[in-house]
Parts: C-alpha cells; sequence; structure tokens
C-alpha cells in the first residue's frame, strides 16, 4: 500500500522538480543507486519496470526505502496495464508512470488513490487523461516533441503539468529550455544514471551529480 498520498506525490514533484529513472534487476546495486540519489537531494525515484522479475526487485527496494530512507517516495514507470499497476500499487508504489495512456491503469490507481501519470504525445490525449483524473501527464518521448511543444499546449490549457521524460539532460542549457517553457517536473534516466556510473559503481559521482542537477533546477527556476 502507497506510503504517500497522491497530494503529496504531486507537491513532491512540483517542489523537487526532478524524478531519476532507474532500473537494474541487482537488488543490491539498485539500493546503493537509490541511496546515492536520496543523498544527492532526489526525493522520489521512478523504478522502470523493464526486466523479469523487475517486481520482486522493487519490492526490496520499497522496504529498504521505509526503513532507511524517509520521506523517499517510491513509485513505478514501464507500467503497461491494470494488472501491473495493482501488482505494484501491492508492493507499495507511490505512483505508476506509464509509456501510453490507458483507462484501466487510470481505474486501478484512482480506486486506491494512486497517482498516475500517463505518456501522452497529443493535446487529445492530454485532455483524455485530465479528465480521467491524471494531475501530471507525462510528456513521451520528450526529445521528439521538445519544449517548444510544452509551450504550446500551455497556451491553451495553462492548468496542464507537464513531466517531460526521455531527452532532459542535468545541463542548464537543457533544464532552462523545459522549465522555462512552463514543465511541473522532469523525468531523467540514463543521462543521469548513466552506464558508466553503474559499471564503475561510482556512487560518489552519482550522488554529485544528483546534487548539481537539483541546483541547476533551481536555478533555472529562479
Amino acid at each position: 500500500m502507497a506510503q504517500f498520498t497522491r497530494i503529496e506525490v504531486a507537491n513532491a514533484m512540483k517542489e523537487t522538480g526532478m524524478i531519476p529513472l532507474f532500473f537494474n534487476n541487482d537488488i543490491e546495486l539498485s539500493k546503493k543507486v537509490l541511496k546515492a540519489c536520496y543523498d544527492g537531494g532526489a526525493r522520489l525515484m521512478e523504478f522502470t519496470a523493464r526486466g523479469d522479475f523487475a517486481h520482486e526487485v522493487f519490492g526490496e527496494l520499497t522496504k529498504y526505502a521505509i526503513a532507511e530512507l524517509p520521506g523517499m517516495i517510491m513509485g513505478v514507470g514501464s507500467v503497461t496495464d491494470g494488472a501491473a499497476a495493482s501488482l505494484y500499487m501491492a508492493l507499495g508504489a507511490n505512483f505508476i508512470v506509464t509509456p501510453v495512456l490507458r483507462e484501466d491503469i487510470a481505474i486501478a490507481c484512482n480506486r486506491r488513490k494512486v497517482l498516475w501519470s500517463p505518456g501522452c504525445g497529443t493535446l487529445t490525449e492530454i485532455t483524455r487523461a485530465e479528465e480521467l483524473g491524471c494531475e501530471i501527464v507525462k510528456l513521451f518521448p520528450g526529445d521528439i516533441y521538445g519544449p517548444q511543444f510544452v509551450k504550446g499546449i500551455k497556451g491553451p490549457q495553462p492548468w496542464t503539468s507537464v513531466m517531460p521524460t526521455g531527452g532532459v539532460a542535468p545541463n542548464k542549457e537543457n533544464l532552462e529550455g523545459w522549465f522555462n517553457a512552463g514543465v511541473t517536473c522532469v523525468g531523467m534516466g540514463s543521462q543521469l544514471i548513466s552506464k558508466e556510473i553503474i559499471a564503475n559503481k561510482d556512487y560518489d559521482g552519482l550522488k554529485a551529480k544528483v546534487e548539481e542537477a537539483m541546483a541547476l533546477i533551481k536555478e533555472v527556476r529562479g
């Protein structure tokens, strides 16, 4: 069961401005990555469930976060149907992120008052997601659409909250483009938690990178 309400999750997304994305099937390595992100200031983690037995890893990570990392909000990404969403919520997911808009996921999450963020690529999809109760829409893939798309949709729909994922990099120019366009937060995966960091087990380097990204977001927000 979720430890945080969907309002608390949405507020944390808005306040921190960033969600690290990560998947690895090594539980101990994943714990170290999670702690490095936490120590760097991140307060949300999207575990991108893309591998076999991912639910087992997520369950252990969630138990670890509850026991050792107070205030860390664990969520799951790459969820593709309502059954998977229900499974991960039973394992403690506080938010569900999907690559597509699916109403069965909306229903499953709304019944449990868990925040869900569907991947949308048109204003029609975004509007439908909001009609289904979505608080923060995932723009995916972000590098295809870019900040100009966000500016475009914020014109007729200034109330829409957007989280781009894909094509977000931890540098000032990139983050400035997104936040100046009006995004609520950003999702960062391999450009933040790189293959090199994982291969070298450079957890101190990851902590520093997260700290730097958080500082940049605070700076570009003014």
